[in-house]
């Protein structure tokens, strides 16, 4: 079975976290994607420390699919530079790890 990735990510506002998530998820990219409100992130951009309130996505995917996922990522998210972080699962649910691997095959 395909290794499980958990990819952390951020958007600016709910709107485009959810725009986000549907996408990844109707597109088979991720299996889920979870949304936390109520992050407040400091950061240093351009040389400046910056301090902005933002929406984090859990995103759970497989290592195979995850070049697709970043360059979808990359054209849907608003940031000039978005944040994308992704871990693989060193254990899981079997029955939930499976089912990250189905939810997540290409449509033939």
């Amino acid at each position: 079975m395909d290794t499980a990735l958990l990819c952390f990510s951020t958007c600016p506002d709910a709107a485009s976290a959810e725009r986000l998530a549907e996408a990844l998820v109707g597109e088979r990219l991720a299996a889920c994607v979870n949304l936390l409100p109520a992050l407040r992130s400091v950061y240093r951009w351009q040389d400046a420390v910056e301090r902005a309130d933002e929406v984090l996505l859990l995103i759970k995917t497989r290592r195979d699919r995850y070049p697709a996922l970043e360059a979808r990522l990359r054209t849907l998210h608003p940031y000039e530079l978005p944040a994308l972080v992704a871990v693989e699962s060193a254990a899981g649910l079997p029955a939930y790890l499976q089912w990250v691997v189905a939810s997540t095959r290409p449509v033939e």
